[in-house]
């Protein structure tokens, strides 16, 4: 028995990184997971793979930009032909974009926030009223350690992910009646694609850059090093299983302690 058989779950931005875990997992504990991503290829050949290893009901991948209502809607659909109802969604997606506030653009700004907020908002919006006529269901919306505290140079980051908290329990309060539950995870730093340092500079040595990383957080993080997207999506798993099922409109940070030590006050 898996924790969540029978259920039909969304994961966004679940071609790599966090959401690749998260529909791995989930699938194993049962899921029929819809993993829905613009990286096609990528999302295709992870969706095969779990297909091969849990059958052929187990996964479906659909496009999904998920800044674009009209996307939100082909993935409903898409799912509910495929799997006739929706339980679960995994608001992963995001983008990150390191940059000084003063010399942050408008355009960079302007994207951040359609990704990362008003991608959250509109998987929340369309979502929820297919959850509430198959009976309930969960949202995990997947913010950061960066919506409880401040971070240079990542400000329109952080402005969306302290969005996201804002959704999360605005949520949670209005779809209550509905049985669904919305809680957040918060996640440090992560070993995934969009965290990786050569993203800021192409031209770096990766093992280089990665051992400089490792080094850094050894440092900042108490438990001494960067966390495994494999730790969100057991996070992740428990918010959207029944062993959660009293709590609702929360916060879960899974930083490996870094916050313990940072006023958010």
């Amino acid at each position: 028995m898996g924790k969540l058989d029978g259920r039909v779950v969304i994961v966004t931005g679940g071609a790599r990184g966090q959401g690749e875990q998260e529909a791995r997992l989930f699938a194993a504990e049962g899921a029929r997971v819809v993993v829905a991503d613009v990286l096609d290829d990528q999302g295709e050949a992870l969706v095969e793979e779990i297909q091969e290893e849990r059958g052929k009901e187990a996964a479906a991948y659909v496009h999904l930009d998920v800044g674009r209502e009209s996307d939100w809607q082909t993935a409903v659909t898409t799912t509910k032909e495929t799997y006739g109802k929706i339980d679960g969604l995994v608001n992963n997606a995001g983008i990150l974009r390191f940059n000084e506030l003063l010399s942050t653009p408008l355009a960079e700004f302007k994207e951040i926030i359609q990704v990362n907020q008003i991608g959250c908002f509109l998987g929340i919006r369309t979502v929820a009223p297919e959850m509430a006529a198959a009976g309930g269901g969960t949202i995990v919306n997947t913010a950061s350690y960066t919506a409880l505290t401040g971070m240079a140079y990542v400000g329109a980051y952080a402005a969306t992910k302290h969005a996201i908290l804002g959704l999360t329990r605005v949520a949670a309060l209005e779809l209550a009646g509905r049985n669904i539950r919305v809680n957040a995870v918060c996640p440090g730093a992560v070993d995934t694609p969009m965290t990786n340092p050569a993203q800021l500079d192409p031209t770096a040595d990766p093992e280089e850059a990665g051992a400089a990383v490792a080094a850094l957080y050894k440092k900042l993080v108490p438990l001494g090093r960067v966390g495994a997207p494999e730790e969100v999506a057991a996070l992740a798993l428990f918010l959207t299983g029944d062993d959660s099922a009293y709590i609702t409109g929360q916060p879960f940070v899974v930083d490996g302690g870094w916050l313990a030590g940072v006023s958010v006050i």
